[in-house]
């Protein structure tokens, strides 16, 4: 296939968030008055203490402090150790592999584990990029939709999308954009499904846990990882969410101890790092793996935004998501032309992710990573936007 053919497949994938980002909308969001919801991005200075990490493991402390890098053992008994003590399960270390961002790990994973026209399932709304990755690996990508405004877990679903050529189901918890945690209830629903599924095709089917939201969940909630009740998950994971530093790129993808086959996932992880274009994470933040770990944006500051945001939203006539977890609410827009309505917003000083981007229409998606105080400035321009339209 000549590669233009190929780029074009791919680039349809992502048509919608191409054309928002690079649309009259988003340009508003150069203006400093405009209040920026848009998208997971921080609206403050970093967290001090991940400024002070980093500025003291930038200092070399060897000849090989800035030489290439693979998954550094400290890193990954770091990230075991963290993984043991939030599922109980005994994480080995051999089974890490660090990745520059979880955007990297989902890459990885999937080139690992996926042959051509290999099937790989997703809920919708989706993030951005989970169905140009599966097609990037080879794959097939089918979609289950969850209904909004619920956005629950349907499982019935899911395993009526299962085919013979199903490899993997990929799920998001806590799911972005919605702000569900799937509780582990639900997951123990999945597990048995899948258990059951696979033994109905033949072959093991992989669950792919994608967690960067992982410990943002509000109201006191757990959030279970999959891999706690199915043997067969493989977890991605990024440090960008909780540090709300999406651009210092570190995350890790991690085989649990019930994995069947972990031996030959290794390698094939390995390689398909290498393959991917040498994705392991620059040295620096390796370093710093352990400080990491222990450090988080407050999110019980952003539990007091949605608690503010929220019922202003619905005070004005708004219908939207309480999120129980992630960055993000949903909600529903006037009219079932989201970008229309969006683009009104953005003339009343206000900026957000149309619903279409992600795969639902006549919604939108508000970031709370958003200061308080461009809440307060962003709220009477969502009221005037309501109120002045007509169409």
């Amino acid at each position: 296939m000549p590669i233009t053919r190929r780029i074009d497949d791919l680039r349809a994938s992502i048509a919608p968030f191409l054309g928002f980002f690079a649309g009259p909308i988003w340009a508003r969001g150069a203006d400093p008055d405009v209040a920026n919801f848009a998208v997971g991005n921080p609206q403050e200075m970093p967290l001090p203490a991940y400024v002070e990490s980093l500025q003291r493991h930038v200092i070399p402390q060897d000849k090989d402090w800035f030489a290439y890098k693979l998954s550094e053992p400290k890193s990954r008994r770091a990230v075991a150790r963290s993984l043991s003590g939030r599922t109980g399960l005994e994480w080995d270390p051999e089974d890490i592999a660090m990745t520059n961002g979880g955007f990297a790990a989902l890459a990885v994973t999937l080139r690992a584990i996926v042959e051509p026209g290999d099937e790989v399932i997703f809920l919708s709304p989706p993030w951005f990029f989970y169905e140009i990755l599966i097609l990037a690996a080879g794959g097939s990508p089918v979609r289950v939709r969850l209904a909004p405004p619920a956005f629950g877990l349907d499982v019935d679903a899911i395993v009526d999308a299962v085919t013979p050529r199903t490899k993997a189901v990929l799920v998001n918890t806590p799911h972005n954009p919605s702000g569900r945690v799937f509780t582990q209830e639900e997951l123990r629903s999945l597990a048995s499904a899948l258990e059951a599924a696979s033994s109905g095709v033949g072959h093991p089917i992989y669950l792919v846990a994608d967690e960067p939201y992982n410990r943002i969940v509000f109201d006191g909630r757990a959030c279970h990882s999959p891999a706690e009740t199915y043997p067969s998950t493989i977890t991605t994971y990024s440090y960008g969410k909780t540090l709300l530093a999406p651009g210092m790129r570190i995350g890790y993808i991690a085989v649990p101890p019930t994995m069947p086959d972990r031996q030959a996932l290794r390698e094939a992880i390995f390689v398909s790092q290498i393959a991917s274009g040498y994705s392991f994470p620059n040295a620096l933040l390796q370093h710093a793996i352990e400080d990491l770990e222990g450090l988080s944006i407050d999110v019980g500051a952003l539990e007091r935004r949605r608690d503010r945001f929220v019922p202003a939203m619905r005070a004005m006539g708004y219908e939207t998501t309480l999120p129980e977890g992630t960055f993000y609410v949903m909600v529903k827009a006037p009219t079932d032309d989201d970008v229309a309505f969006c683009a009104a917003l953005a003339e009343h000083g206000v900026l957000v992710l149309p619903g279409s981007v992600v795969e639902v229409p006549g919604w939108f998606r508000v970031s709370l990573t958003a200061s308080d105080a461009m809440v307060e400035r962003g709220l009477p321009g969502f009221q005037s936007a309501l109120d002045g339209w007509d169409r």
